[in-house]
């Protein structure tokens, strides 16, 4: 849904392992007791969440506001970055001691040796064809009526070779198509249903609120990929570094405490989960009050996450299966 850490190189390795020992390092250094990540003299840890300015994070938001946090003993900081490109190597260099990421970007940063633990679900799938979070759109007139019609268009992902690829090629795949004829462009999400209006492109793939926006423009959905793909699709979820988990896990059970008893919330008060958005997004109004909200699963299904990195493999974005044991809680 966001962009992925981008593969390893050759010609990266080395940076990989420098920035593996930098890892500890600053992880370390961010025990003291003025720093994020370290308790202070009376008691609370003060931690940086890296965050992104959309529709799935609502629920940190929500416990922050709640005092969900607070009670854990725990600071909450947010600081928003434009993807899990940005988030992983921030978590993993003591930047921010948590982060959230679309969980193809962690089976692929796990696979090239980056020390995450998953400390917590933080999205998914509704499970509902035509009423999910996600979804590959086309304009009202378009030729394509169905998933296997993909095959051979040009299709525009926010990431190439990420979560949203893989599941539009099985989607496709399980109707009958051939999914290695699609033409993927990388376009972000903003400027995806613009390019779908201009025939740009022959279909797009976008979440909330562009679904809805789409929608508002008189553009049909074709095929819920997340929902088809798995109707529980874990498509999100919070981590945080190894080396952070084994020198705090008093910090780590708190957090995982708060932001688990703050996806039970905005769950069960969907008008707060909206009205929370205004203070983090430019979400219009009338698009919000329309657009749907994902799931908040506070358990991690494994089953949907098997799913992804089987996808992952499949279509070449890893080279072997991820240790689940190693990356899951």
């Amino acid at each position: 849904m966001f962009p992925p850490v981008p593969p390893v190189r050759p010609a990266r390795r080395r940076g990989l392992a420098a920035l593996l020992v930098a890892s500890a390092v600053l992880v370390t250094s961010a025990c003291g007791s003025a720093a994020p990540g370290g308790e202070s003299a009376s008691g609370t840890t003060a931690v940086k969440v890296g965050v992104i300015p959309i529709v799935d994070v609502a629920p940190v938001h929500l416990g922050i506001k709640q005092g969900f946090f607070a009670a854990e003993g725990l600071d909450v900081s947010l600081e928003t970055a434009q993807g899990g490109a940005a988030i992983v190597p921030g978590v993993v260099s003591g930047q921010y001691q948590f982060g959230f990421s679309n969980t193809t970007s962690l089976l692929l940063a796990s696979s090239q040796g980056l020390p995450l633990k998953v400390v917590t679900s933080g999205v998914a799938s509704t499970g509902e064809q035509g009423k999910d979070f996600g979804g590959v759109v086309v304009k009202a007139d378009s030729p394509i009526k169905s998933a296997a019609d993909l095959a051979g268009k040009r299709v525009a992902v926010n990431t190439l070779k990420n979560i949203n690829t893989t599941t539009v090629n099985q989607v496709v795949r399980d109707a009958g198509g051939d999914p290695s004829t699609i033409r993927y462009v990388e376009l972000a999400f903003p400027d995806i249903v613009a390019a779908v209006a201009r025939g740009d492109v022959d279909a797009g793939q976008v979440v909330e609120p562009f679904l809805t926006i789409a929608a508002g423009q008189a553009d049909r959905q074709v095929v819920s990929n997340y929902a088809a793909t798995d109707p529980g699709l874990t498509v999100g979820m919070y981590f945080t570094s190894r080396t952070y988990a084994a020198q705090n896990p008093k910090a780590v059970a708190s957090f995982t405490a708060a932001m688990n008893r703050s996806m039970e919330y905005a769950t069960a008060h969907p008008d707060e989960a909206r009205a929370i958005l205004p203070t983090y997004t430019k979400i219009d109004f009338a698009v919000q009050k329309d657009l749907v909200l994902p799931k908040w699963p506070a358990t991690i299904d494994r089953g949907p996450v098997q799913r992804l990195a089987d996808l992952a493999l499949r279509d070449g974005l890893i080279t072997k299966q991820p240790d689940l044991g190693t990356l899951l809680p």
